[in-house]
């Protein structure tokens, strides 16, 4: 754990920390990568896991709307980009150890690419599993 992170296990509530400092204790893995969860900020549900590079990160906190780093193409992807179904940022958490970040996000229409609420869709029920979109 690095030496912010662990100073702030001590800290008192509402102690505060420049963004910089942070965003650069943050552990990207070998990647560059952090997963990033989206939860609905509304009900809590979660939506969906991505993930972000510090460039993804950083048009985040500047614009407001979510942004990610797309492993598949290799490239920033904003949220909605295509499908209209943006994330506007609520607020922003990073876990104590610094290596998972939290998006709360007003989702404009599904989150997952099936169309779904959520990309957490399949649910374990004994030894099979069920889709339950709704749930």
């Amino acid at each position: 754990m690095s030496g912010l992170f662990k100073q702030l296990e001590a800290a008192d509530d509402g102690a505060r920390v420049d963004l910089e400092s942070i965003l650069s204790e943050i552990k990207f893995n070998a990647d560059g990568l952090v997963p990033a969860i989206a939860q609905a900020a509304d009900s809590g549900k979660v939506l969906m896991l991505a993930w972000m590079n510090i460039d993804a990160l950083r048009e985040t906190i500047q614009s407001g709307r979510v942004c990610y780093f797309s492993r598949s193409r290799n490239a920033l992807w904003r949220k909605g980009e295509t499908s209209g179904h943006t994330q506007l940022l609520v607020s922003l958490r990073i876990d104590c150890d610094g290596d998972t970040i939290l998006l709360e996000v007003e989702q404009a229409g599904p989150a997952c690419h099936t169309n779904r609420p959520s990309c957490f869709y399949l649910h374990l029920k004994g030894d099979s599993v069920e889709v339950r979109a709704g749930v």
